[in-house]
């Protein structure tokens, strides 16, 4: 029985609509172009979920240490969206980057991780090098083109089912060809969208999926302290917050940064990278 898992139509449209850009990506390829096998990342000792039954991907959410044990520790993680055919968008002066972003997570010293579009890390391959090679980030993956993995999933065009680990790979070769040396063997699906058909599909591509349990609601937003506002109501010990690195279409995100980390900070937090969580619930 597949079991499609999917946010309220509200949240993952958002997230949706930043990897897009806001238009309609285009019709979808039966498969995805020919891509070499390239070895699954696995920066350093970062960990991988043990596969479920038959080999099927693990999903992970957030840390599910028991409550006696649970440090108050939370991951920021930022999707850097781009889709195939918004090239001419960028280069036209649109900004599907945010280095304003990057510099605040570093002056604030907060280790994060990005999950990256193969086709950002194309458009982009001296901050994704520079982001990847900085041991405050690590990067994983979030396709190559930003198609969904299952459907329905708000209009996205769709990645054939056999070609979707190849489409993890590929995405998985721009970022490694980019520079990127602190990659990690984690994969969010567009949308957050997925069913039980796409982990057995991606299973060949070794990863842990990797989703969120608090939205941030910062695609689109204006209003960067109602998004702040919203992280510190939902923020808890072992909490993965989806937010995104896409100045175009997340334009306050900055600025939600610059609040709720002093803030988090204040209530005990220490923020720690994805593969950090992802250790301590092994």
């Amino acid at each position: 029985m597949i079991n499609v898992r999917m946010l309220t139509a509200a949240v993952v449209l958002g997230a949706v609509l930043v990897g897009c850009g806001g238009d309609d990506a285009g019709p979808a390829p039966t498969e995805s172009p020919a891509a070499p096998r390239v070895k699954t990342p696995n920066a350093g000792a970062a960990p991988n979920l043990a596969p479920g039954p038959g080999g099927v991907t693990p999903v992970f959410e957030r840390s599910a240490m028991p409550p006696g044990r649970a440090k108050r520790t939370v991951a920021l993680t930022f999707d850097a969206d781009m889709t195939a055919d918004q090239g001419p968008r960028a280069a036209a002066g649109e900004h599907f980057d945010n280095p304003g972003l990057i510099d605040a997570l570093r002056t604030l010293k907060v280790p994060s991780t990005v999950f990256m579009t193969g086709r950002w890390a194309e458009q982009y391959p001296d901050q994704t090098k520079a982001i990847g090679s900085d041991p405050l980030f690590e990067i994983a993956n979030h396709s190559y083109s930003h198609h969904a993995f299952a459907t329905p999933c708000y209009d996205l065009p769709t990645v054939a089912q056999g070609a979707m680990a190849a489409d993890v790979d590929r995405a998985f070769a721009a970022i490694r060809k980019a520079g990127a040396r602190n990659v990690v063997p984690y994969f969010r699906f567009p949308g957050g969208c997925y069913d039980d058909a796409a982990l057995r599909a991606i299973a060949p591509a070794k990863v842990t999926a990797v989703q969120w349990d608090v939205v941030s609601g910062d695609a689109f937003a204006q209003d960067a302290q109602a998004v702040a506002e919203q992280v510190l109501a939902e923020v808890k010990p072992g909490s993965v917050v989806v937010l995104h690195c896409t100045r175009s279409a997340a334009p306050v995100t900055e600025e939600v940064i610059r609040e709720i980390v002093p803030e988090l900070r204040k209530q005990g937090y220490d923020f720690v990278k994805v593969s950090s969580l992802v250790r301590a619930s092994r």
